[in-house]
């Protein structure tokens, strides 16, 4: 057979084998910012952050519990407009502006997540679009065949509504973990936090070179050194897992730190991808490989070995856009790969000035997304600091995948 056929019926092959995209957009659903929906990607569905405002009248009910609902009710529609319900979920997170809701909001979530309940966390942030005090994103499988819970002997079925690991086709998602209330060991408490993911992992056949993507959870900022050393202690130099590091206003049992994260059952389908202008890292790598899915660490504004050179929202967003490029075509992917992003705002009011430039980046069926003001606004120090150490205004995190 002709060298030139075969090559022709191995590109063929690999066409056929891509995912396919499609974009889950409910006629009923309104967008508040240029992102879409849902996006079906192959077997695995990605859902936007969702508020409590009801699409039919544009209004948020007044009660919490009824925002809570309203909030699973714009989830679902989203899902049924794909076929799917809520029984496909296997990853959420729940976002809320008063944590002191955190017990009710878990027991109303136990009503919809019964019999083998997707992983999850509970976080506390400082505000949230369109003014909702909730807030609710979603992965979701289009297979439950194989779908399976897991629970290390070890834990003790409690106050939360999410499973601590869900294996999925060749991913486990890991709920959050943190260390045991009475530890006081700042250092002490981050190792055990992670020696808690280790479990779960274990529990699914797994150890911690499978993580590709972990979301370290501060309440504070005290402690970032040891957070760090300890956190590195676990992962191999220069082939950690991508990481988003995000501050929040509180965590369940008022614990100062929480792991999430997603790693890959088979080892041979982790790469880790570094573009050639940052430094390999003790933390995180720029992004890494799960098969065809692609996790990127957060971006922010920075300019390799030079800093955050400029004090304005839009000047730093275009960078972190570059910064996300950089890593997406270090691995032959593009915009139009991206499913899913994360936007950390410092000052929700932001918002819109964060749409206008996001919006120029995704010209048709831009990825879900959700957007946060994770802690209190750094204020008038937004100019502080000069060119090279401005304050971080956003950071961004994104999932793409490979369809081509």
């Amino acid at each position: 057979m002709p060298v030139r056929l075969i090559l022709s019926l191995v590109f063929a092959a690999s066409l056929c084998c891509a995912a396919e995209r499609n974009v889950l957009f409910p006629k009923e659903a309104k967008p508040i910012g240029p992102y879409s929906p849902g996006i079906r990607v192959g077997d695995m569905v990605y859902i936007s952050g969702q508020g409590s405002r009801d699409h039919r009248t544009g209004r948020s009910p007044d009660a919490f519990p009824d925002q809570v609902r309203q909030t699973i009710a714009n989830i679902r529609m989203i899902l049924q407009s794909g076929g799917l319900d809520l029984k496909h979920v296997v990853y959420c997170h729940v976002y809320l502006d008063d944590f002191q809701k955190y017990e009710e909001a878990a027991r109303l979530l136990k009503e919809y997540f019964k019999k083998d309940a997707p992983a999850g966390e509970f976080l506390g942030v400082a505000a949230m679009p369109g003014g909702t005090h909730v807030e609710i994103t979603c992965v979701a499988t289009a297979k439950t065949a194989g779908r399976k819970a897991v629970w290390p002997k070890t834990f003790k079925r409690g106050a939360s509504p999410f499973s601590p690991g869900m294996l999925v086709g060749d991913k486990l998602y890991v709920s959050g973990q943190g260390p045991n209330p009475e530890t006081e060991d700042y250092g002490a408490q981050v190792r055990q936090a992670l020696e808690n993911v280790g479990a779960v992992l274990k529990a699914a056949g797994l150890d911690y070179p499978n993580m590709v993507f972990v979301n370290p959870y501060l309440a504070g900022r005290q402690g970032t050194d040891v957070f760090n050393k300890t956190y590195a202690s676990f992962f191999e130099f220069g082939n950690t897992p991508g990481r988003a590091t995000i501050y929040v206003t509180a965590l369940p049992q008022q614990a100062r730190i929480h792991f999430t994260g997603v790693a890959v059952r088979d080892l041979k389908k982790r790469r880790a991808v570094r573009p050639a202008n940052m430094q390999p890292s003790p933390t995180a790598s720029p992004c890494v490989f799960a098969g065809d899915t692609f996790y990127c660490s957060a971006k922010s504004g920075f300019v390799p070995g030079d800093g955050i050179r400029v004090p304005d929202l839009e000047g730093q967003l275009k960078q972190t856009m570059r910064n996300l490029l950089d890593g997406l075509e270090e691995a032959g992917l593009g915009w139009s790969d991206v499913v899913a992003t994360n936007v950390y705002l410092d000052d929700i009011a932001d918002f819109e000035k964060m749409n206008a430039v996001y919006a120029t980046y995704f010209k048709e069926s831009p990825p879900t997304r959700t957007t946060l003001q994770q802690v209190p606004s750094v204020g008038e120090a937004r100019t502080a600091g000069g060119p090279g150490k401005y304050p971080t205004l956003e950071q961004i995190s994104l999932i793409a995948v490979k369809t081509h």
